[in-house]
């Protein structure tokens, strides 16, 4: 898929529809791509949320009415999917600085925040380091909990940071971070901290086994402190990448492997597993 144009895409049918009760499995719908891949997309080429860029269009939006029509704060709020002029005021004012009655007033300072067009400039080859490898079905054993796509980004290091503080790591060696793509009809994903397992080792208190199906992995070496450089490492696999190799990703389990050494280091090694299919 090529995921630019299709976020384009994407966010022509946010603006057509910013006043319906948009949701991102319809968007994703749209683009025919699943609703995981594509708010894990938009997050890593934008840099908020799909949920973060609705908010501020229908917020710049409603202060621009705001201040250029006569209409009472209820109606703008009801026409921008708010239920009531308290939730709408509150948000107003976070986004804003000021209240919608405030922003009525001649003078008003309003922030504004215009239709994302998103570009790929190219200014000189750069590598990538990947390989293609094929693995058997093989067990792991994890820690797992589930995440929306709206709070991972702050909740899955916080899970992080649980797993080192409980001294769960003294249990179960933190080598893998498994990331499980949402089943059809939720809302959730499942993500795991954990290593590779034997099929008979025991399975300390708290944790679960999970089997990773046979697949065509194309794993991406990152070189460099964490989080950055792997967050880099998946953005370029998504933007430079999967839409000019002849690979395109099967939506369902993804790794990211860490070794051992100050994760902090230039030179600290990690890698992102992907599954993948010829196209």
């Amino acid at each position: 898929m090529d995921w630019i144009r299709s976020l384009n895409r994407a966010i022509g049918y946010i603006e057509e529809n910013l006043l319906t009760d948009l949701s991102c499995e319809d968007i994703a719908e749209h683009i025919y791509s699943s609703s995981f891949h594509f708010q894990r997309v938009f997050s890593l080429l934008t840099q908020m949320t799909v949920g973060e860029y609705i908010r501020s269009r229908r917020l710049s939006l409603a202060g621009q009415e705001l201040i250029m029509s006569k209409a009472k704060v209820i109606d703008i709020a009801l026409k921008y999917r708010y239920d009531t002029p308290e939730s709408f005021t509150k948000a107003f004012s976070r986004f804003h600085g000021i209240t919608p009655i405030q922003a009525k007033r001649e003078g008003s300072n309003l922030k504004s925040f215009n239709r994302l067009i998103i570009k790929i400039e190219l200014e000189g080859g750069s590598i990538m380091d990947y390989k293609i490898v094929k693995r058997e079905e093989y067990t792991v054993i994890a820690k797992t909990r589930y995440f929306t796509s709206e709070s991972s980004l702050q909740e899955i290091p916080k899970f992080w940071s649980e797993y080192f503080a409980d001294g769960l790591h003294e249990t179960v060696c933190p080598m893998l971070g498994i990331c499980e793509q949402q089943k059809t009809g939720t809302k959730e994903f499942r993500y795991g901290i954990g290593c590779e397992c034997g099929d008979d080792d025991q399975v300390p208190e708290g944790f679960e086994k999970l089997r990773i199906p046979a697949y065509t992995w194309a794993v991406f070496k990152c070189i460099g402190p964490m989080p950055r450089t792997i967050q880099n490492t998946w953005k370029r696999i998504y933007s430079e990448w999967l839409p000019q190799s002849e690979y395109e990703l099967i939506p369902d389990y993804d790794i990211e492997l860490y070794s051992d050494g100050d994760n902090q280091s230039e030179d600290y090694v990690s890698e992102i597993w992907i599954p993948v299919k010829k196209r």
